[in-house]
């Protein structure tokens, strides 16, 4: 396929790659730690068809794994192979995965594009998306094997996010959309290991919108539902179905875990989220640290005029103070760097935390979308930020923690990242000590080919 060598790296790299291969041992400079044992797996939109004016969200999943095991690394990559995917493929349409909307033509058993998320869960291997429920894959041949609906307990929307409670292992999720996937309605819910689906409490957000992403904390689930509102009367004039309206300005939802209660709204200032790195509460607070947009890029006004002024996602902190009678939030930034796909030691999700990791801007990108830096921010001391600065027309994608053993301290352990190589038109799989990012890599991981930029992984450990 021929590459866009005009555009920057970030940019260049969005073009899907028009192969499924399996490749390795990988070549490795540097030495792989003794301890790491598992799976990398990673999940990112991959047209069957390239088109530059698609969304960056558009495109079916492809699904990438790196194992390492004895002493090496090796990858393997596959297409998710959804209804979408098998109907494309077969007639040779380019229009039925453009971003938003649904296919121009009904297809049947639709189940999405599967293309954002992929996560263990209940020994299921489970791609996902927004807008359906999950795609099973094989865990070793990344075979896809079917839309799962947990026992036919579930049906409609299921977030790419689902948390994993660390005390549990259960999965805890939402929906949002309702029925007709552009409304205000919302399900809540979480899967136990077993894959049994044991709350479901159905509310509406305060009117519809896009919802990416949520957070948890030890009693509650909070969910961000910030102004780029949905409007299917909107899709069917030919307008965009997503669309910034700032007028209706932010809110929190907070809902009790145990079931109890109704969704408490609180209210804050115009603004947007697509990623949370981790939530907690206390007697007095709840606290959400968040990657927050000044408003949502690659969006548009309502009459589909672009959004000027975005900027970047800065790391903030989102207090919800109970000790008083107002639900408002505040917004605070808490550590001058800005990037997104920003990740934690999963072990403390939902609770008092000290480490996160993040795919980071360096102070003199363009804002041409370069993810130029990784970023460890040791909250004790958020301003002092460990850096690891990539060469000229590189770019990482989210940095994912591999704790070194179960019981290990926070933090202690490696970050994986896989990082595009402009120049070489190839990407690299780079292992840090994940609290000594600056240091530069302990291993760089070798691929003879480029790994599209994507959105979200998971380790899978060996001994799970």
């Amino acid at each position: 396929m021929n590459e866009r060598l005009d555009m920057d790296g970030y940019r260049a790299n969005l073009a899907p790659i028009d192969f499924e291969t399996d490749c390795g041992p990988l070549p490795v400079r540097g030495e792989l730690p003794s301890g790491l044992a598992g799976v990398l797996v990673r999940n990112g939109p991959n047209p069957l068809h390239p088109d530059p004016a698609r969304h960056w969200f558009a495109g079916h999943g492809m699904v990438h794994r790196f194992e390492f095991a004895n002493g090496g690394v090796t990858y393997r990559n596959r297409w998710v192979r959804t209804q979408r995917w098998v109907a494309e493929r077969a007639g040779g349409a380019a229009d039925v995965t453009a971003f938003g909307a649904p296919p121009e033509k009904a297809i049947p058993g639709d189940d999405g594009v599967a293309n954002t998320n992929v996560l263990m869960h209940g020994n299921r291997l489970l791609a996902l998306e927004e807008a359906h429920l999950p795609v099973e894959l094989h865990s070793r041949t990344l075979n896809t094997l079917g839309q799962v609906d947990f026992g036919g307990a579930l049906q409609g929307a299921f977030t790419a996010h689902p948390k994993v409670e660390p005390d549990t292992g259960e999965l805890l999720f939402f929906g949002y959309g309702g029925p007709d996937g552009l409304g205000a309605g919302m399900t809540a819910g979480s899967i136990d290991t077993g894959g049994h689906v044991t709350h479901l409490p159905r509310f509406d957000a305060p009117y519809a919108s896009m919802v990416h992403d949520f957070a948890f904390s030890a009693r509650h689930l909070l969910f961000p539902v910030m102004p780029l509102t949905a409007s299917a009367a909107r899709m069917r004039a030919g307008l965009p179905p997503y669309a910034w309206e700032p007028q209706f300005g932010s809110f929190v939802g907070v809902l009790r875990r145990d079931g109890s209660g109704e969704v408490d709204w609180w209210s804050g200032p115009a603004c947007f989220v697509f990623h949370v790195m981790n939530a907690w509460e206390d007697d007095a607070c709840i606290y959400i640290d968040v990657m927050q947009f000044d408003a949502p890029p690659d969006f548009t006004w309502p009459d589909g005029r672009a959004i000027d002024g975005a900027g970047h996602a800065r790391l903030c902190r989102w207090t919800l103070d109970r000790r008083g009678q107002e639900r408002v939030f505040t917004s605070t930034i808490i550590a001058d760097v800005s990037g997104e796909f920003p990740r934690i030691d999963e072990r403390f999700a939902g609770r008092p935390y000290r480490h996160g990791w993040l795919a980071a801007h360096s102070g003199d990108d363009d804002g041409g979308g370069l993810f130029s830096q990784i970023t460890h921010v040791d909250h004790a001391n958020p301003r002092a930020l460990d850096n690891y600065r990539l060469a000229d027309g590189d770019a990482t994608s989210e940095p994912v923690f591999v704790a070194r053993t179960i019981d290990a301290a926070e933090g202690d352990g490696w970050i994986l990242a896989v990082v595009y190589r402009g120049a070489e038109q190839r990407s690299d799989l780079l292992v840090f000590d994940a609290l000594q990012v600056a240091a530069g890599p302990l291993a760089t991981v070798e691929n003879p080919h480029r790994v599209p930029n994507g959105f979200h992984g998971n380790w899978l450990a060996a001994r799970d």
